[in-house]
């Protein structure tokens, strides 16, 4: 597998204009950046059989390993809280994993000492099974990461940016780190990136942070939410600002990430929007499917 250049186009939102990289729209295969994430196993020969990972039932990491998996002929074992219900009715990332051979466990069955799965920032391989940590939180999705800040580079010297607002949304929080890293290093102080996050709080994302990076002179700037929001709970105006993207920019973005950042742009404008931004749009939009039932479900004036 090859990676392409994700394209960049100029949207507009609630009137303000700015650049969107597509991710989105990275590899056919992949959900959006887990292909950036994961782009070190394709390059790097690796003698294994089987790779294990473990998260949510939907979560993007877990069908992107399975397409990994199947793409090198490896077995995959996913560890989880099962659902059953949603396991005897599997949609969008479950489904769409287990089509492609996933193998689903209960999280409490995990018997191979990988340590605290929480803290676990590396990708371990133990006999001929790879143990991927939650998110492909790890070390190794430098490796593309680079990639992505490259691109990044020369499409700001093509376009004669000079001063540079990055932005996107965080769950681990590795790609912004990796990210700002590479561009720190690479002596391209243009560009500042900016995240939020999505999954715990501040103090959370640092621990993030620090797990894989100890210098936090290349760690992201991070900007609070204007509320606090509890990961994958519902909030009609976070719906409402998903409606709004789709409808202003004609693009499709994340339902559980983007409308978090696309709020916490909208109140930190002057910050922002202060030099040329740029929003990464980081894919996973096939979880939309089960997400968007459940506002649905949950809002009687959603239709």
């Amino acid at each position: 597998m090859k990676l392409q250049s994700s394209p960049i186009q100029k949207v507009q939102f609630e009137g303000y204009s700015f650049y969107l990289k597509r991710d989105d729209l990275l590899h056919p295969d992949f959900s959006g950046n887990k292909a950036r994430k994961l782009y070190y196993f394709f390059q790097i020969p690796l003698k294994i059989k089987k790779v294990i990972s473990y998260g949510s039932m939907q979560s993007n990491a877990m069908y992107s390993l399975a397409v990994l998996a199947k793409m090198k002929g490896w077995q995959f074992e996913y560890h989880t809280r099962i659902n059953e219900e949603l396991l005897q009715n599997p949609k969008g990332n479950l489904k769409a994993a287990l089509e492609k051979g996933m193998k689903i466990i209960d999280i409490g069955h995990l018997t191979m000492d990988i340590g605290e799965k929480n803290l676990l920032s590396e990708c371990k391989i133990i006999d001929d099974t790879l143990i991927v940590p939650e998110g492909v939180r790890c070390k190794e999705a430098e490796y593309g990461i680079k990639i992505l800040a490259q691109e990044i580079i020369e499409w700001a010297n093509e376009k004669n940016i000079e001063k540079l607002n990055i932005f996107l949304p965080s769950g681990t929080g590795t790609t912004a780190l990796y990210l700002q890293k590479t561009l720190s290093s690479v002596r391209c102080p243009m560009s500042n990136v900016y995240t939020v996050p999505c999954v715990g709080d501040k103090e959370y994302l640092k621990k993030q942070f620090f797990a894989l990076e100890a210098d936090e002179k290349f760690h992201p700037t991070i900007l609070e939410p204007p509320k606090r929001y509890r990961f994958g709970k519902l909030y009609e105006e976070l719906f409402e600002i998903w409606l709004n993207l789709k409808k202003q920019t004609g693009v499709e973005f994340d339902l559980l990430y983007d409308p978090i950042a696309f709020s916490t742009i909208l109140s930190n404008l002057q910050c922002l929007m202060s030099n040329a931004f740029l929003y990464i749009h980081q894919g996973g939009v096939l979880g939309n499917i089960t997400m968007e039932e459940r506002y649905k479900k949950k809002f009687a004036t959603i239709s």
